[in-house]
């Protein structure tokens, strides 16, 4: 059977989680290899018309959670403005073309393409090989701002936690927080809109701190599933940068920010359901399942092909 249509919605700025692996046995992506696919990242997101949010880069795999912006928000003056920034200032995009431009640079699916492409191209010239190095299509989900999604930030800010390679998630250097501490977010290069409108921030570095208060509430929770930020670590943490708090009894469970279609409020999950149900070949009735820890926060797993 062929393979399910990827959801996207069109018709408004929206957020996405994606997740791609190596199809490499074992841990193929080394430090130097995750700075270059980081710089490609950072270089194709002022190509494409989409805000950079958070990221995580592995050994083996990365996340990236994006947000899109459709076509109609993208000015043909904004269009030839990144076309140069990018090709270089003697280049122009006849007419003709155009729309061409418009409908890739605010494709999810072309950005990430470009992302995996180039990284392959580095990665075979680099250690003399040919042939794949990323495994199947990569994974997405639609995410809903506000709660959800500096939850789901948050998670991908863990993963070097959980995977044990540090004790704090900051020291990481190929993750956001780390980009944020360790770099003073150079270049503007990731989005500050962590979801939290009610934080009611302006200043760059109070919403930083706020945003590190919430990973590392986070992060001393038992999810079930890796390494736990160290309690000692976390308390030294309240101390000297933060208030004592419990980040809304945050007790995920990893599987609804990987394999679901859909997460979010009800409502939200229903409204999106109903754009993208034509892709589905099923008619079957789903099923909105809450998810664990999470109040008012529901999942709509993808059917298998």
């Amino acid at each position: 059977m062929g393979r399910i249509a990827r959801f996207v919605k069109n018709d408004r700025p929206t957020i996405y989680h994606v997740i791609s692996r190596s199809a490499l046995p074992g841990l193929p992506i080394q430090a130097n290899d995750k700075d270059y696919l980081l710089n490609l990242v950072r270089r194709l997101g002022k190509l494409y018309f989409v805000d950079i949010l958070g990221f995580a880069l592995m050994d083996n795999h990365f996340h990236l959670v994006v947000r899109v912006y459709p076509q109609s928000e993208l000015t043909e003056a904004e269009l030839r403005k990144r076309y140069k920034d990018y090709y270089g200032q003697d280049q122009f995009i006849a007419g003709e073309l155009l729309d061409h431009y418009r409908q890739r640079l605010t494709s999810l699916g072309a950005f990430i393409k470009d992302i995996k492409q180039g990284f392959t191209r580095y990665y075979n010239r680099k250690y003399n090989r040919r042939g794949y190095f990323w495994g199947e299509r990569f994974k997405s989900v639609i995410v809903q701002d506000g709660r959800t999604l500096v939850n789901l930030l948050a998670y991908v800010d863990l993963n070097p936690i959980r995977a044990g390679i540090v004790k704090r998630p900051e020291d990481y250097k190929w993750c956001s927080l780390g980009y944020h501490l360790q770099t003073g977010n150079k270049n503007s290069f990731l989005s500050v809109d962590f979801g939290m409108q009610e934080w009611n921030e302006h200043d760059f570095r109070e919403i930083v701190r706020k945003y590190r208060e919430f990973v590392y509430e986070t992060g001393a929770v038992d999810a079930g599933k890796g390494a736990v930020i160290d309690q000692k670590v976390v308390d030294r943490e309240r101390k000297r940068k933060y208030k004592l708090s419990r980040a809304d009894r945050f007790r995920y469970r990893s599987r609804y920010f990987t394999d679901a279609g859909i997460i979010g409020s009800r409502e939200f999950v229903g409204e999106v359901f109903d754009h993208v149900k034509h892709l589905l070949g099923s008619k079957d009735e789903r099923k909105f399942t809450p998810v664990s820890g999470l109040d008012g926060v529901y999942s709509m797993k993808r059917l298998s092909a």
